[in-house]
């Protein structure tokens, strides 16, 4: 296994790496709707908060010499369903083209108030 690490400008204290890369794949920890240098909420709805999720999954990404084409599955976890037309389409323009598997889950109060979190699976070695 390798680890995948960020240098953030603030300390994060949980007990998880932002990402991990095993048997040629990268599986990228939950990136909560929180700017992870400043540890602040962004102010706006559900789709400012699901780019902000977006974004930070990109970081692990790039961090692990990848792209938003080598993921290949995703899990978003939202504060409410019925934001999912908002989160769909920000994701929609995240990943352009590109349609990796994905499941949307409803699971109420997320964690620092963020209404947005993703995981993410991308492929390392392709053949």
């Amino acid at each position: 296994m390798k680890k995948i690490s960020i240098k953030y400008d603030s300390k994060n204290k949980g007990h998880y790496t932002p990402g991990i890369i095993s048997n040629g794949m990268l599986y990228i920890s939950g990136q909560l709707s929180i700017d992870p240098d400043t540890r602040e909420i962004p102010e706006g709805g559900i789709e400012t908060h699901a780019k902000l999720a977006l974004a930070n999954v990109d970081r692990v990404l790039h961090a692990a010499g990848l792209s938003r084409n080598d993921v290949v599955q995703c899990r978003v976890y939202v504060s409410d369903i019925d934001q999912w037309d908002t989160v769909n389409q920000v994701y929609a323009e995240f990943f352009g083209e590109h349609t990796p598997a994905r499941i949307v889950v409803p699971v109420g109060k997320l964690h620092f108030g963020c209404l947005v979190e993703i995981e993410a699976i991308a492929e390392v070695n392709k053949k």
